[in-house]
């Protein structure tokens, strides 16, 4: 039922906390046996979930090929830097332009299409743009990627931030994904999301009481796929090159399981927990085995079969346990946040 309020709180503890975790994080990381450079890219991680999980957690759309949009925006970004010398913002403009047309692109293809039919095309999508990434030699690079992008000068004006520091990028990071967090906070508890929740839960019935279904859906995977762009053109900028490995099947899965795990179908949040599970797993795993897929495939398969909603979901039962007061049932995005 889509009974609840459409105005949520411009911030709630769940954010302020994970938005301390975040600003604070150079801080405290080398204390932990942790250190810079994951942080920016657990944060670009965060950006392309969140922006994933509007498409596939509120929206119930599975896309299996959204590396796609992210190579789309690494290469946009590399290409403006490389062949016309554009600084930061230009690029990270041309990142989300890329992401965004290609994801519309892709849309028109698939916003009358649902299911299974939905997910096979979004693959096949998927595939063409990492086949066009590796034969395109002349543009992209081929295999080898694009290489010798530089981290540039933020440029104020009346002073100038070098991002080639690890600390500095991952604070201009940072700031990017405490912005798209807000908007796409109040975007899903808008009249949009209470739209985008409506398909999901059964999309002809949204379809006959006068929602346009396809245009939003059309909509919400442009939208997704910009986010999407984004981040590709910042994980361009950290790691200073662009290669079709980001287009690839492996990396559009990935997002997939990130945000299953974390719980993106019962809390706003779930990506976001989802990310830092991975990344972790993968360094403190990877530090003990060369087989830490395998562990980590393992953990996902009890997650999946013991807590289908996640991470998330896992969590906000135990609280509701604690509190001895059973949650009703409630849309996505505030069972659990």
């Amino acid at each position: 039922m889509l009974t609840a309020k459409t105005k949520a709180p411009l911030t709630t503890p769940q954010m302020l906390t994970f938005f301390a975790v975040l600003l604070t994080y150079p801080l405290w990381a080398q204390a932990v046996g942790l250190y810079e450079y994951l942080g920016i890219e657990i944060a670009i991680f965060i950006l392309y979930a969140l922006g994933f999980n509007l498409l596939f957690g509120y929206t119930g759309l599975p896309s299996f090929g959204h590396g796609a949009f992210l190579g789309a925006g690494a290469y946009a970004y590399g290409l403006m830097q490389v062949h016309l010398g554009a600084g930061l913002l230009p690029g990270l403009v041309a990142s989300i332009i890329a992401g965004a047309i290609a994801s519309a692109i892709v849309a028109l293809f698939l916003s009358h299409r649902r299911g299974i039919y939905f997910a096979l095309m979004t693959i096949a999508f998927g595939q063409i743009f990492w086949f066009l990434a590796i034969k395109v030699r002349g543009v992209t690079g081929g295999e080898d990627g694009l290489l010798n992008i530089f981290r540039p000068t933020l440029n104020f004006g009346f002073f100038e931030i070098s991002l080639k520091p690890n600390i500095a990028l991952y604070y201009f990071v940072a700031f990017v994904l405490v912005l798209v967090t807000l908007l796409l906070w109040r975007l899903v508890h808008s009249p949009f999301g209470m739209a985008i929740q409506a398909i999901r839960m059964n999309e002809m019935r949204a379809r006959f009481v006068g929602y346009r279904v396809w245009l939003i859906k059309w909509s919400v995977f442009t939208l997704s796929g910009a986010i999407a762009g984004l981040a590709g053109g910042l994980f361009s900028l950290a790691q200073e090159s662009a290669y079709p490995d980001v287009m690839s099947l492996h990396a559009s899965g990935l997002v997939v399981m990130m945000t299953l795990i974390g719980g993106g179908f019962v809390s706003f949040w779930g990506p976001v927990v989802g990310v830092i599970f991975y990344y972790l797993a993968r360094d403190l795993l990877g530090a003990s085995t060369e087989a830490w897929l395998l562990w980590y495939g393992l953990l996902f398969m009890a997650v999946m079969m013991f807590s289908p909603e996640g991470i998330a979901g896992a969590w906000g039962r135990l609280v509701r346990r604690l509190r001895k007061s059973p949650a009703a049932e409630k849309p996505i995005g505030e069972a659990a946040e």
